[in-house]
């Protein structure tokens, strides 16, 4: 019972840690904190608006617009630019001249949409996205320098168009500022500004750029090995802050030489950057504004001064786009944004991950199905593996082999700790095992692995891309469920509480399987509660997998199955058999109608075949034992002679005993010490061919 009781207490501790705690407390606190940032919102509605100072100049606050606003009222506010490009589609704000409104054309919210996913939605709007590029300026600068509340004025041109860009002017005391906005064909806007100083004096002015968040965006991953949040390069160094983390410390700074800020999620990247290297301050920042917290990812360069009656020009770049590596590299070398593709979350072993996605890309290119890439490259990373793997499961099938005998010298020395080790260490220097030589091995393949499932997590190029029959979207989970019999019952199970988010499909079953299979063929643990727990851990897994994307069930599943395959081969190559030898051989003995094999048959310890059995009695005798052995051979126990269908004359004369062990073959290890020296019974020396030679005589008899 006490068994029992730990088992379920482990259970239940491990269920409420994993299963429960995306429903019982992510979604419960975002919920929370939506919900105090509506009431904060409401609370202030009706109330005169103040600006709220940033380091770029005061602005319209948030909560002067009455709560969250709809994005059709919030376009709007403000005259707009009209953006017409093959891969986007929106407008740019004349208020700020902000990059407020875009969509990606080439992206679809869902599988089977035509919705393109947005990017960048207004201020005010629920989970408020912009970028804004403008000056500030020293004590002594004119006001009204642009900022994100500056209004600015279209000249000629309102469409921008990969072929056509737009002019807007600004005039800011004796400051006249020209802004030329130019976009590719892609996600890269150049932002060219002339100023001329038209006045008496010099003027120093700073450009900026800046990238805003209002509150935490709803769709967040929130997955602690994936960077979200606000992200950036100064001075060659990257620097990044998750959400929670920026909000509890309230900002960072860096200074350098050159670099880019922005905000990313998952796929998708909002980033500022100068076209130079000149010095650049960055900084990360939260605040609160109008019951909202505003998350801000900025640069300010160092300050240019502007003689009077002269002008000076200063380009800078704004990128909305999905994270797609080849474009961030190109932009890197040919516009010269340093790092740009650290925006791609590539981690501490960036050194495994970034070639490992080079080849999973390129494996994509000739297949063209993502998931084949991804079985490709799993095996293609097997291979130089495989003598370390060999090594180790050569050291397991060892250890499983000599399982019988650890599990009799642990039974034998229970009481006597001490003469317990030594005795299994002299047990693995005859057998030469050495009991760490199968876990050495696998430690550098951990980071390997580990590389290999994030750049799985973190590829563009599996999301809404397509597997074999039912799996449609490598990005989303298994869309099968095994409480409506994976569709063969006609209902859903989306939305039932706990069981819409563990559905168990197919391939979350197929992974516990393989992860079952892969456990059975390892020594199994000595303590029986480990057992229970390890063979309650396929169960776990296949829960908490389940709602993980396919492409990394399908990775998990088919790295297992390799694994399988290569350390089924080495062990049967060292003669032991495995569960699944015991399952093959029961099912084969039901078809056939043959006895089951001994080794297969329930609660049979874990061993070599018969064919590559060695005896089982590895200790030595004692001193003397031999010598009492001749001159009183133990006696023959007559049951195991009828019993047996091996004649007995063709049988090896039974070994003494060893002292200190008790078989169930022989009889003399179950008396007292005196009774080694009685003489044979009459009735099993009468038997004909019992033995090769006669008892001997006991001295006087003639």
């Amino acid at each position: 019972m006490g068994d029992t009781r730990n088992i379920l207490l482990v259970v239940a501790i491990v269920l409420a840690i994993f299963i429960p705690y995306q429903l019982f407390i992510v979604e419960p606190m975002m919920a929370e904190q939506r919900a105090a940032q509506e009431a904060a919102v409401e609370a202030e509605e009706g109330e005169a608006a103040t600006d709220t100072p940033s380091a770029f100049g005061g602005e319209e606050a948030p909560a002067a617009l009455g709560g969250f606003t709809s994005r059709e009222d919030a376009l709007g506010r403000s005259e707009r630019i009209a953006i017409r490009t093959p891969a986007l589609e929106g407008s740019i704000a004349l208020t700020g001249a902000r990059f407020d409104d875009l969509r990606l054309l080439r992206y679809d919210v869902a599988v089977g949409s035509d919705e393109p996913v947005t990017l960048l939605s207004p201020q005010g709007t629920r989970g408020g996205h912009y970028a804004v590029d403008g000056w500030t300026g020293a004590a002594g600068a004119p006001s009204g320098l642009p900022g994100p509340s500056t209004p600015w004025q279209a000249v000629g041109n309102t469409t921008l168009t990969p072929t056509s860009p737009v002019t807007l002017e600004h005039v800011a005391g004796d400051l006249t500022f020209r802004r030329v906005i130019s976009v590719d064909e892609d996600y890269l806007f150049t932002v060219t500004d002339t100023v001329t100083n038209n006045g008496a004096d010099a003027v120093s002015l700073s450009r900026f750029g800046v990238v805003r968040q209002e509150g935490i965006p709803e769709d967040i991953t929130n997955f602690f090995i994936l960077h979200e949040g606000p992200i950036g390069v100064a001075g060659g160094s990257l620097m990044d802050r998750k959400y929670n983390r920026l909000e509890r410390d309230g900002s960072m700074e860096r200074t350098g030489a050159g670099g880019w800020m922005g905000i990313t999620s998952k796929y998708w990247l909002t980033a500022v950057a100068p076209s130079d290297d000149g010095e650049i301050r960055a900084r990360f920042e939260a605040r609160q504004s109008g019951g909202r917290t505003i998350f801000e990812s900025s640069y300010v360069r160092t300050a240019d001064t502007i003689a009077a009656g002269s002008s000076v020009t200063s380009v800078s770049h704004v990128y909305a786009g999905s994270k797609s590596v080849p474009i961030l590299q190109r932009y890197q070398d040919e516009q010269g944004i340093p790092r740009l593709d650290m925006a791609v979350d590539w981690g501490n072993f960036w050194f495994f991950t970034r070639p490992f996605f080079w080849l999973l890309n390129t494996f994509y290119q000739w297949t063209g199905n993502f998931g084949v890439a991804i079985l490709l490259l799993t095996v293609l990373i097997k291979i130089p593996l495989f003598p370390l793997n060999n090594r180790a499961f050569a050291s397991m099938a060892k250890m499983r082999a000599v399982g019988p005998k650890m599990t009799e010298i642990r039974e034998r020395f229970a009481a006597d700790k001490q003469r317990q080790s030594q005795e299994m260490m002299e047990l693995y220097k005859r057998e030469k095992i050495n009991p760490l030589a199968g876990c050495l091995p696998i430690l550098p393949q951990i980071p390997i692995f580990f590389a290999l499932y994030k750049t799985v997590f973190i590829s563009l190029e599996a999301r809404h891309a397509p597997f074999f029959g039912w799996i449609q979207d490598l990005s989303a989970p298994d869309p099968t469920s095994l409480w409506n019999l994976f569709g063969l019952l006609p209902y859903s199970v989306d939305g039932w509480w706990l069981l819409g988010d563990y559905q168990l499909g197919v391939w979350p079953i197929l992974m516990g399987l393989t992860m079952w299979a892969q456990q059975s063929l390892n020594p199994p643990p000595p303590d029986p509660m480990q057992r229970r727990i390890f063979a309650f851990l396929p169960i776990v897994f296949t829960f908490i997998l389940s709602p993980f994307a396919a492409a990394l069930v399908i990775y998990w599943t088919w790295n297992n199955f390799l694994t399988i395959l290569q350390q089924y081969v080495i062990m049967r190559r060292h003669g032991t058999y495995t569960e699944v030898d015991k399952i093959a051989a029961r099912l084969h003995s039901r078809v056939t109608g043959k006895p089951v094999p001994e080794f297969a048959l329930p609660g049979a310890a874990p061993g070599l075949t018969p064919a590559a059995a060695k005896p089982a009695n590895d200790v030595k005798p004692a001193k003397g034992t031999a010598k009492d052995a001749k001159a009183s051979p133990p006696p023959v126990d007559v049951t195991e002679q009828v019993e047996s269908s091996v004649p007995e004359a063709d049988a090896p004369a039974p070994k003494p005993a060893t002292p200190g062990r008790r078989t169930t073959s022989n009889p003399a290890a179950k008396k007292p010490k005196g009774a080694r020296k009685t003489p044979a019974k009459k009735p099993a020396a009468k038997r004909p061919g019992t033995r090769r030679t006669p008892p001997a005589k006991p001295e006087g008899e003639g």
